[in-house]
């Protein structure tokens, strides 16, 4: 590695707390432990509240994040600027990082990571983009927030050094999206490990097979087509149990009704919020299979947890999860949309309990392949 850098890493604070929080935490604990000198700007109000899904817990305590002791950080940003934008403008002055690192996955922060983008390298700082998605996927069904993001992210990208990706497939789509004719780095997402240890939150009796879907619930999450292979499941259902936790977005309500019908529904636990960092740790350590039924994905945060756990995995043959999952012995790949393959695939991740697996992407790979960017750009 070369000579150790400031490192300046924005992303998502815990006031809206989600997954690309907790892998904006870990990068930055990940980039210090190698040597480098980080801090963090946080986006504290990413947008209006009353247009967050999430809304009800926005600001709770659901977190235990912190930012190791040696990292100064400013939270945060608010999607109106203001003096919060003032702020973070002085704090770059100060710290002078070298590097800026910009974390992608939504549009409402465009417009102050342009402004960022610009400051950064006035104060001499290289710019790099890490996406995790190309735009989020309820932004992208309405016509002019894709048009802004086609328009204002190629402005973000001229201003930027490198781009990062967790897959071919989503380099592919980056390229694809936004024009790219530069080459895209790849840093595959790394298996969490920010989770506490707990005990085993399940109402499974212990013979049974708990089988888990964490996460939000969205329209492309699948999770209606969970409940409809729990119906095929048929007589073996008696060796099963499900556990469904996550909090309910854009209204999509139909895995709810669907659960509430479902076939020996005193053998499923539904968990409609979106739960601590403790509670978290428990429904993992309670899981004996996780199942993630995506209809499209490009990285996912559970996935990455039942890993890091090595725990047998159920997951649908999408986006970049392929790659996540080409050196994981105990992942079941299944045709996305299909209940009947979901099924299948749930009886063969059973004969799979018990054991542990391996082969999850550390964070000592993360911090590798950023060391080599930062490398190739001091060239």
């Amino acid at each position: 590695m070369g000579e150790p850098l400031r490192v300046c890493v924005v992303g998502p604070g815990t006031r809206f707390l989600s997954g690309i929080t907790y892998y904006t935490y870990s990068l930055i604990e990940a980039l210090g432990g190698a040597g480098h000198r980080c801090s963090a700007l946080f986006i504290r109000r990413l947008v209006p509240e009353r247009l967050y899904p999430g809304r009800a817990r926005v600001g709770a305590q659901l977190t235990e994040l912190r930012l190791p002791p040696d990292v100064r950080g400013v939270d945060g940003i608010d999607w109106y600027w203001g003096w919060s934008l003032v702020r973070a403008i002085t704090f770059l002055a100060k710290e002078r990082p070298q590097v800026l690192v910009l974390q992608w996955w939504t549009g409402a922060v465009l417009h102050t990571y342009l402004v960022l983008a610009v400051v950064a390298r006035l104060f001499g700082a290289k710019v790099v983009v890490e996406f995790h998605e190309t735009q989020d996927v309820g932004e992208a069904r309405l016509p002019f927030a894709r048009r802004y993001m086609d328009i204002l992210g190629r402005s973000l990208l001229r201003l930027c050094a490198a781009q990062l990706a967790h897959s071919d497939f989503d380099r592919g789509l980056l390229k694809e999206r936004y024009g790219l004719q530069r080459s895209v780095a790849l840093v595959p997402h790394a298996g969490y490990e920010y989770l506490p240890t707990r005990p085993a939150l399940r109402a499974a009796p212990p013979e049974a097979i708990n089988l888990l879907y964490f996460g939000v619930i969205r329209p492309f999450k699948g999770v209606e087509d969970l409940i409809a292979a729990w119906d095929l499941l048929g007589a073996d259902r008696s060796r099963f149990w499900l556990t469904i936790v996550g909090e309910t977005w854009e209204g999509w309500e139909l895995p709810s009704r669907l659960i509430a019908s479902a076939p020996d529904g005193d053998r499923i636990t539904f968990v409609n919020r979106y739960v601590t960092d403790a509670e978290a740790a428990g429904y993992f350590a309670g899981a004996d299979v996780v199942v993630l039924p995506y209809h499209r994905s490009s990285s996912s945060g559970p996935l990455q947890i039942a890993m890091g756990r090595g725990l047998p995995a159920v997951v649908t043959r999408v986006g970049g999860l392929v790659e996540a999952t080409a050196r994981y012995s105990g992942v079941v790949l299944v045709e996305p949309g299909s209940p009947a393959a979901l099924a299948e695939g749930i009886n063969r991740a059973a004969a799979l309990v018990g054991q542990r697996f391996t082969g999850v992407s550390t964070w000592a790979n993360t911090v590798r392949c950023y060391s080599e960017l930062f490398d190739g750009m001091s060239r």
